[in-house]
């Protein structure tokens, strides 16, 4: 793109040939292209010689080259980043957005805080700061020198694209949403163990920045190259440069945006409180309603989705974008194209695993995380490990083994096939990538532009994240020998050094394809192999272990979006970790409040529409059954094959590579582009929360990524990510207010009063089966 227009193409113009040699990522990029747009050409479609199609004299955009090529702007005006103003904004809506975030853990679907919303929020409200408050010029000509240090230091004027992106990092690192303070509302909902707020926030700290000192590491391989993408950066850079690059075109995008966030903020009292019927429309449930019982379970168990773990939400229609999100806005189409295999094999195996009764799982809830007796009860926990938190054999032979729902054990088999896919998957397809990128990285000729743009500015040095490294060590030595956790020191080095050697693998995939695959589950296996019997110690575990690995995947796709932006890479450091010790402390605190407030409902296996506690629920289940491994996963136990499946989904994964190697090309499919990590992933989707927004999510995902990118790439690059940041932001406000409004979180409910569209008994969409309505 031209400096001064975002539409315009650059830094190559259409018919250069780059001078650098093709990497293998862009090899790789013109596979995945042949996959995206292998499609009759038209007379408005042309392909350049670089192999880039053009739509209309527009790009479109299908590969990390072609982001870094067309979509994300090289241009740097050398602008102040870290100031008095960024600071402020960015702590202020770091507040609203962690506690958004902590909010939605507590949902029947965990939806992230949009960070176009909060960039959007920043831009106002900084531009208003520049033009109200006073500036340095009306000082001049008074002998007020100091004064107008002090009012340039408050007001520095013009509200710049890097302010702007320091405070909205801030915030969006804040709300990134700590998974270890689940593990506190664990302790408090099933241990009674009301953990200190300085221990958590050690704790918190203590994986947050860990994982930040091994991203800074790994730097060259999954920041610095163009195929690191992190598709969910893009509705972000795009608002940011279309902001402050375009400004003749901000009023139609401003307009935009602020019509949308209205309307929807509206909008989402209906489908979330008035009218929950909205967000899950099913015709078959409607019309099952003087059916025989077993058809109405049968249904409910297959159509319904609209309360938490009802059913898959089969042909259900979602109209309640709090849980359709933008997300698939921003995906790209491969990726989507992988989880819809997913789909199609989770409807299928959930519903044959359920009335096979495999895993005894008739006596059971067809969808559920909590454990239960063999009777179907909820299991007895407290009375097996005590107070001590420690497995008692007396007790345990009385009250007998815990038992997982079908769908939860077959969660846990995908979680490891996933695992086993993704670390094959990057051996096989990738490693002579990551070879590369080192190389390239070592010699200072990474091709990527905007790698090359960042040269100028001083590298925070390597020895910065070493240090950052040896202080969250230390401060989880001393949670771990201060706190209640029952983790022996050298189990916590074990944790470490596992979520170390797991997150380059998990941090590609999210790079190149825009999602990753749930690496806790060989946490949790390890976790149960070192501390048997202890429940507790295998929640710290986990945390140590996968924590560290989620929160490397935020903290460098944030590093990518500065290199996208030329913020200098001394000023991201410092960013990062105080936006990571505002979300640590904002997030522990929202959390005991809906704790406190909604205790019963998140102890309940289901929960309701509005609350859920699977997240709570899902960890205690992990920690409580794999203390019991011996018993439950060894091979006389009733869950032998999950453990096995770590290595079972390597298999396909080889075998894949191997006919790749033959055939790269199968008809129309590049035969690497079958990512089965996420397919396998995808095919345990269903397995818990609210499912009927699955349709209208891969509607949203055609609607952009195939008609609006494809048809209209002009609109798309001006609009489509903007309008996603639109609809999330209003929606995601409207439910933090409704939350503490009427929804509880503070303590008090305030239901709206029933009607046809809000049934008094029963579940929302009508699908009554399963003793909906006793």
């Amino acid at each position: 793109m031209a400096p001064t227009d975002r539409n315009a193409v650059a830094p190559h113009a259409p018919d250069e040939k780059s001078s650098n040699p093709p990497s293998f990522n862009e090899k790789a990029s013109d596979e995945v292209r042949e996959l995206d747009y292998d499609h009759e050409k038209t007379a408005d479609s042309q392909i350049d010689d670089d192999g880039v199609e053009y739509r209309n004299g527009e790009p479109i955009v299908t590969t990390g080259r072609d982001v870094s090529r067309f979509l994300v702007d090289i241009r740097d005006d050398g602008d102040e980043a870290l100031t008095f103003r960024s600071l402020v904004l960015g702590t202020i809506f770091a507040g609203l957005g962690a506690a958004l975030s902590q909010v939605y853990q507590f949902k029947p679907i965990q939806v992230g805080v949009s960070n176009v919303f909060l960039l959007l929020l920043v831009y106002t409200f900084g531009n208003l700061w520049a033009k109200v408050l006073p500036r340095r010029t009306r000082t001049e000509g008074i002998q007020l020198n100091s004064l107008g240090r002090i009012i340039n230091f408050i007001n520095p004027g013009e509200f710049t694209l890097k302010e702007h992106a320091i405070a909205s990092l801030i915030a969006s690192t804040a709300s990134g949403g700590s998974a270890a303070v689940q593990n506190f509302a664990v302790q408090r909902l099933y241990y009674d163990t009301k953990v200190e707020a300085t221990t958590a926030i050690l704790a918190t700290f203590s994986t947050a920045c860990f994982g930040y000192g091994l991203v800074g590491l790994l730097r060259p391989l999954t920041v610095y190259p163009s195929e690191m993408v992190y598709w969910g950066n893009l509705p972000t850079v795009a608002v940011f440069q279309a902001l402050h690059f375009d400004t003749t075109a901000n009023f139609k995008r401003l307009k935009l945006f602020w019509t949308a966030f209205a309307g929807m903020f509206v909008y989402e009292i209906f489908p979330s409180y008035i009218f929950p019927l909205l967000n899950g429309v099913n015709v078959f449930c409607l019309a099952s309603q003087h059916a025989s019982q077993r058809t109405i379970d049968v249904f409910t168990n297959l159509f319904g989705g609209s309360d938490g773990n009802e059913g898959l939400g089969l042909l259900s229609l979602s109209f309640d974008w709090q849980y359709i999100g933008s997300t698939y806005m921003a995906l790209p189409l491969i990726q989507q194209a992988n989880s819809w295999v997913g789909y199609f094999f989770c409807y299928i195996v959930i519903m044959g695993i359920y009335y096979s009764n495999t895993w005894n799982s008739l006596a059971f809830p067809m969808l559920s995380t909590s454990i239960f007796s063999a009777n179907g009860s909820i299991y007895h926990q407290s009375a097996v490990f005590g107070s001590h938190f420690t497995l008692n054999q007396t007790a345990l032979a009385e009250i007998g083994l815990p038992a997982l729902t079908g769908s939860n054990a077959w969660t846990n088999l995908t979680a490891n096939l996933s695992i086993g896919g993704l670390v094959a998957h990057v051996i096989f397809f990738w490693g002579g990538y990551a070879k590369d990128s080192f190389k390239l990285a070592w010699a200072g000729t990474q091709p990527d532009p905007h790698y090359q743009a960042m040269k100028k500015y001083k590298e925070a040095p390597g020895w910065w994240y070493i240090i950052l490294l040896v202080l969250s060590f230390v401060a989880g030595l001393i949670v771990v020998f201060k706190g209640q956790t029952t983790l022996p020191w050298w189990s916590f080095l074990v944790a470490l050094i596992l979520g170390a050697f797991v997150t380059p693998f998990s941090t590609l995939l999210f790079a190149r394809m825009g999602n990753g695959i749930a690496t806790n589950q060989l946490m949790k296996m390890v976790a149960g192999a070192v501390n048997p019997g202890r429940p507790v110690a295998n929640l710290y575990f986990s945390m140590w272990s996968h924590d560290v690995v989620s929160t490397s995947i935020n903290l460098a796709s944030d590093l990518k979006m500065g290199q996208y932006l030329k913020i200098p890479p001394r000023v991201m450091f410092l960013t990062q970790v105080w936006g990571t010790i505002l979300g640590a402390i904002i997030n522990y605190v929202v959390m005991v409040s809906i704790v406190e407030a909604q205790r019963e409902i998140l102890l309940s296996p289901t929960g309701t529409n509005v609350w859920s506690g699977q997240v709570p629920q899902g960890l205690n289940s992990a920690a409580v059954t794999w203390s019991l491994a011996k018993y439950l996963y060894g091979f006389d136990g009733p869950y032998w094959i999950i453990p096995l499946s770590l290595v079972i989904g390597m298999v396909p994964t080889f075998i894949q590579w191997l006919i790749w190697k033959r055939w790269p090309k199968i008809g129309p499919v590049e035969v690497d582009s079958v990512m089965l990590p996420i397919i396998y992933m995808y095919s345990a989707w269903m397995s818990v929360g609210v499912n009927s927004s699955i349709t209208s999510s891969i509607i949203v995902g055609l609607v952009s990524q195939l008609w609006l990118r494809r048809r209209h790439p002009a609109w798309y690059k001006k609009y489509n990510y903007i309008l996603g940041g639109a609809l999330d932001g209003g929606a995601q406000v409207m439910i933090f207010i409704l939350s503490f409004a009427v929804f509880g979180a503070a303590g008090t409910d305030r239901p709206f009063p029933n009607w046809a569209g809000n049934p008094a008994n029963g579940n929302v969409d009508y699908c009554n089966g399963n003793g909906a309505l006793d």
